[in-house]
């Protein structure tokens, strides 16, 4: 036998030992509940026998109610079996309802007479009083009625939970694919960005080639780093703080190659929120965005400062640099829909924290931009921090 047909029979044989274990333990649900509803039927009528002038004694009525619950419990499976075969759909409820109500009769008369059998032996048997045919049939006359009545009740017991069941696997396909969907997107959109960051990178060695030879090679170096770094990482919608900053380090310097002494960074980052989970190269379109637009034109050193931490219970990064801030024509929203870097941000950050989550851009009264981005705070593994006291 090989490896693989030895696996398949230990599968197979674990297979069936779960569906023998799920059918007992079936069988002993449906015991244990028709065991309640007789227990409960015979305290119910043993006390209202006590308002007569004989009262019932309660071994008499246990074995009456017992009797009509043991052979419901028997015929349990029947119906469901029945129920199972029998679906109410749009296309077949009419068949299915005709052909249980001759089901239904049938088991009724049945279980009525045999019912009628077990009361005479415990009771007039003894007595010597004889079953005769004609007192059976009267009673299954008087009596059947009910017992169609529970078959009824128990078929639409097993179409309530099989549509319950059935509605919730449906939920929960639907919230499996929206959730392949998400990430779908979010794969998309964290794609984009690459060749995005790829151009702009490229056309910065391009413009060297011809000025800074040593400087083009050394860009080329440190974009080698940067690939290397989002490669490690692809299949990551999060990553740590940690890491990202690693990421922005290498983009950073890529920027100080090309910007000369034009560009000046300052990092206040709190060790707690090192290891934070952030969304995978979120902050490279961000400062991406800071530079082109507040320090590039400038012809003076331009200042960009990035800030982390925690903040009651998120993790706040802000950037800021020094340059022209928004124009009073122009809002935030408007700036965020132009580019694509930040207008992906903005989409993965819905994406993946919904309303949970703050994206705003701001002027900064001291001159400049200020982008705030605000996420829970959770680590790898654990649940969000409990926020900081400041």
């Amino acid at each position: 036998m090989t490896d693989n047909s030895f696996a398949d029979s230990l599968e197979s044989k674990g297979s069936a030992i779960k569906f023998r274990r799920r059918r007992w333990l079936r069988l002993a649900l449906i015991w244990g509940i028709w065991t309640f509803i007789g227990i409960v039927f015979t305290l119910q009528g043993y006390f209202t026998s006590y308002r007569s002038e004989r009262p019932v004694p309660f071994t008499e009525a246990l074995y009456m109610q017992m009797v009509w619950a043991y052979l419901f419990a028997l015929a349990t499976p029947l119906v469901l079996w029945a129920a199972s075969r029998l679906p109410i759909e749009r296309s077949s409820w009419i068949r299915s309802a005709l052909l249980h109500l001759p089901l239904s009769i049938v088991l009724a008369v049945l279980l009525t007479a045999l019912g009628r059998v077990l009361i005479w032996l415990r009771f007039a048997y003894p007595a010597g009083k004889p079953l005769t045919l004609e007192s059976i049939t009267r009673f299954v006359i008087g009596n059947f009625s009910e017992a169609m009545g529970i078959y009824l009740m128990i078929a639409l017991a097993s179409y309530a939970y099989s549509f319950y069941s059935r509605y919730r696997e449906g939920r929960l396909r639907t919230l499996q694919l929206e959730a392949q969907l998400s990430h779908a997107q979010l794969q998309a959109l964290k794609m984009q960005l690459h060749p995005h960051f790829l151009f702009n990178t490229l056309h910065s060695i391009s413009a060297l080639l011809n000025k800074d030879v040593e400087a083009a090679r050394k860009m080329i170096t440190r974009l080698g780093d940067f690939l290397r770094l989002t490669l490690e990482n692809s299949g990551s919608q999060e990553v740590t703080l940690q890491q990202e900053m690693e990421f922005l380090s290498c983009y950073l310097e890529i920027e100080r190659i090309r910007f000369q002494n034009r560009l000046v960074t300052h990092m206040d980052v709190s060790p707690q929120s090192l290891l934070a989970k952030v969304p995978n190269l979120i902050l490279q379109p961000i400062v991406e965005n800071a530079i082109r637009h507040g320090i590039a034109p400038r012809s003076t050193p331009g200042l960009l400062e990035i800030e982390a931490k925690q903040h009651n219970g998120t993790l706040r990064i802000q950037v800021r640099d020094n340059g022209p801030g928004l124009p009073k024509h122009r809002t935030s929203q408007n700036l965020i829909k132009k580019g694509l870097g930040l207008a992906n941000t903005e989409t993965r950050l819905e994406r993946l924290y919904g309303a949970e989550h703050l994206f705003d851009l701001a002027n900064n009264p001291a001159g400049g931009l200020i982008v705030t981005l605000e996420i829970p705070f959770h680590t790898d593994g654990t649940a969000p921090s409990q926020p900081e006291i400041e």
